[in-house]
């Protein structure tokens, strides 16, 4: 499972979630599944919302292993 801190960045730079669909080129839905884990982003998508924060993909999205794999 992937787990994201997406909404922990936009905190930290006062943007809605409206505000990061526009840069990254996404509905604001798409954002809001992202945060909630419903949906995992392509690999282009990750890069681009970790492009506007100015971090590494892996600040912002981690892999949670499963036990049983």
């Amino acid at each position: 499972m992937i787990k994201n801190r997406i909404k922990e960045f936009r905190a930290r730079h006062d943007m809605k979630q409206e505000d990061l669909a526009k840069l990254v080129g996404v509905r604001r839905e798409t954002i809001g599944n992202l945060e909630k884990g419903r949906y995992n982003p392509s690999l282009v998508l990750a890069w681009n919302i970790a492009e506007v924060f100015g971090v590494s993909i892996e600040e912002i999205f981690t892999v949670e292993k499963d036990d049983e794999i």
